[in-house]
């Protein structure tokens, strides 16, 4: 028999030109949560992981938080995140609010 030789099936080689790609093993997956969702808050409230999570903005408390600019914030507020967007942190300050971003 030659080396490679599957029994008959379609050999594995044939398969390998449509597995492309790769997958990163250090990519770090965020929940993402935009302006408009921190709307829920009242002015000057502190927007935590632990409070977005009770209003079901988040779904996991273990995963980290990334914060993005889509929408518009009128409200001054306290807002605690892992990551930031250079447009999400803008707007929070220009609306008077506090960017705070947690280590880890």
């Amino acid at each position: 028999m030659r080396p490679g030789f599957e029994g008959g099936q379609t050999a594995s080689i044939k398969g390998l030109p449509t597995m492309r790609g790769f997958t990163n093993r250090f990519r770090k997956e965020f929940s993402v949560v935009n302006l408009d969702s921190l709307s829920r808050f009242g002015a000057d409230s502190e927007v935590t992981i632990q409070a977005m999570l009770g209003k079901g903005i988040i779904r996991n408390a273990k995963v980290p938080v990334k914060i993005l600019g889509r929408g518009e914030i009128t409200k001054p507020l306290t807002v605690e995140a892992h990551q930031f967007s250079a447009s999400a942190r803008k707007k929070i300050e220009a609306a008077g609010g506090v960017v705070k971003e947690i280590a880890g």
